[in-house]
């Protein structure tokens, strides 16, 4: 089943796209371990949606240890296995850094980084999820994390203006943005079997998937 894709993927995307559930549903179809960011784990988070700026740094640096223990394990894994999955790419970590904290807070932040994540391995390919804020808030309405009844239209909308501009000038990766407004890849079968079918053996560069033209 391998054969002919990415050794290692990842999917990203904006709060809500819904890259967590792609991940799994890949990771699912390749038989292999799932490396997630867990962000239901940060004990912070939940603060942060209430009070930003009070909570901004301590938020941001517990998804940087967690993040940086994640690729670290990714890095011991059996790289024998036939595909490696992420939710995450460690790159993003500081995208959400420049969003949330202040001019004070940041050079600290940058410190930390720099000391983390020297060898993160680069993925073979990164698929984007993107979509409308309005159908972003539909999906996080939908799953009901209670503490996200906090997040603020405004800073959705900054997240994803962030992802646009992070992935407009990225280069270090294969890259496939998907917009996701229309397509169902966590319950249609048939729009997941024409992804899998279109990332396998992708030509390197930046490609767009469209069901509608295959």
């Amino acid at each position: 089943m391998a054969k002919g894709y990415p050794d290692y993927i990842v999917v990203e995307g904006p709060i809500g796209v819904g890259k967590t559930t792609l991940a799994r549903r890949l990771a699912e179809t390749f038989a292999t371990d799932l490396l997630l960011e867990g962000a239901e784990n940060n004990p912070f988070l939940p603060r942060f949606y209430e009070d930003p700026a009070s909570t901004a740094l301590p938020t941001q640096l517990y998804f940087l240890f967690q993040r940086a223990r994640r690729i670290q394990s990714l890095r011991q894994t059996d790289m024998f296995k036939p595909v490696q999955v992420a939710d995450f790419l460690m790159e993003k970590d500081r995208l959400f850094a420049k969003l949330t904290l202040s001019d004070d807070e940041l050079p600290l932040y940058n410190q930390v980084y720099e000391k983390l994540t020297l060898d993160a391995p680069v993925p073979d390919l990164v698929i984007y999820l993107q979509a409308p804020v309005e159908v972003l808030q539909k999906r996080i309405a939908a799953r009901a994390i209670p503490y996200e009844r906090n997040i603020q239209e405004e800073y959705l909308q900054r997240v994803a203006d962030a992802y646009v501009a992070f992935f407009y000038n990225f280069n270090v990766a294969p890259l496939l943005i998907v917009n996701t407004a229309e397509i169902d890849l966590a319950h249609d079968n048939h729009h997941y079997d024409l992804l899998l079918r279109y990332i396998r053996n992708l030509p390197p560069g930046r490609r767009y998937f469209n069901p509608a033209e295959l």
